[in-house]
């Protein structure tokens, strides 16, 4: 190995030195990107600010409560604002911008407009894990849902994705987006747009699509997909971004565990229940029920031979 080593390593140093031009590198030779750990570890501290003493190593001491929120609270706003900085001038340095303001005062902007709606997050947290104490007979406590309920992670992770991807923060909220999926299996696009009182019950192979609209007090079972019917393609075959793609869910919708909801067009309505396994494509009224037909399994009992 050593011998390998010694010959081959200035070679291979060459080549995948990312002073040469790599386009998939971040250095500091045009615009420095923030690591992924560096975006994660703001994620969690905003988690961490909306359940104080839920996600980190001990309680938090009543006594300093206050004086630890706002030490938490500034220094994520200065590392968020950095961030956001960061990928502003990415993003136009990869569009080409040449008048889009200043990063920084929009970077400001939008970190004072997030830490405003914090409030509000909360808010419509505490009805998501309400509605997942309601809709889960196993569920013995709010606190229980809180701490180790997969789908409450992944929707809180999202709420404050989506607030970062409504001010038109590029690549922050997809990295805290694909965080939360790595780690529920949960994948919601920060686009998609839910109403309070969500509860994604068990929650794995959960996939809602950039341009689903989602209203109050619904619920997903586990492998629900809300997606896209098939992609449109420019004059070039690229596909065309920014159209309606994914389905809307009324209020007080329930989906069962694999069902898939495709389409921009389709409108799930108000108070109706889609089973298991069900492939829909098409819109629904209000009040529906929509199932597949019971299946007729063929039960062979032990010592008989199959039938011919």
């Amino acid at each position: 190995m050593e011998k390998w080593l010694e010959n081959h390593l200035p070679n291979l140093v060459r080549d995948l030195s990312p002073c040469n031009d790599c386009p998939l590198s971040n250095t500091e030779k045009e615009v420095n990107l923030p690591s992924q750990r560096a975006v994660v570890d703001v994620l969690e501290n905003l988690i961490g600010i909306l359940f104080p003493g839920c996600h980190g190593h001990a309680p938090v001491t009543q006594a300093t409560c206050e004086q630890g929120l706002r030490k938490t609270l500034a220094e994520t706003a200065i590392s968020l604002r950095d961030q956001i900085v960061r990928v502003f001038e990415y993003q136009c340095a990869f569009e080409k911008c040449k008048n889009c303001g200043d990063c920084r005062e929009r970077a400001g902007a939008v970190v004072a407009k997030l830490l405003d709606a914090l409030p509000g997050i909360r808010a419509a947290l505490r009805e998501d894990i309400q509605a997942a104490y309601e809709g889960d007979p196993a569920a013995r406590s709010t606190m229980e849902i809180v701490l180790s309920y997969p789908g409450v992670y992944a929707v809180s992770v999202h709420r404050l994705a989506h607030a970062l991807h409504a001010a038109g923060v590029p690549l922050l909220p997809r990295v805290w987006s694909e965080h939360a999926h790595s780690r529920t299996g949960i994948d919601i696009h920060p686009g998609a747009t839910i109403g309070s009182g969500f509860f994604i019950d068990h929650g794995t192979g959960v996939v809602i699509g950039e341009t689903s609209v989602i209203g109050t007090r619904v619920k997903l079972y586990q492998g629900v997909t809300l997606g896209a019917l098939s992609f449109a393609n420019d004059e070039q075959g690229n596909p065309i971004k920014g159209i309606k793609r994914h389905p809307d869910v009324g209020d007080h919708v329930v989906i069962y565990a694999g069902a898939t909801i495709l389409g921009g067009a389709t409108v799930i309505g108000h108070h109706s229940t889609i089973g298991g396994n069900v492939w829909l494509i098409h819109s629904v009224p209000p009040h529906s029920t929509v199932y597949n037909q019971q299946p007729k399994p063929l039960i062979r009992e032990a010592g008989h031979p199959p039938a011919s």
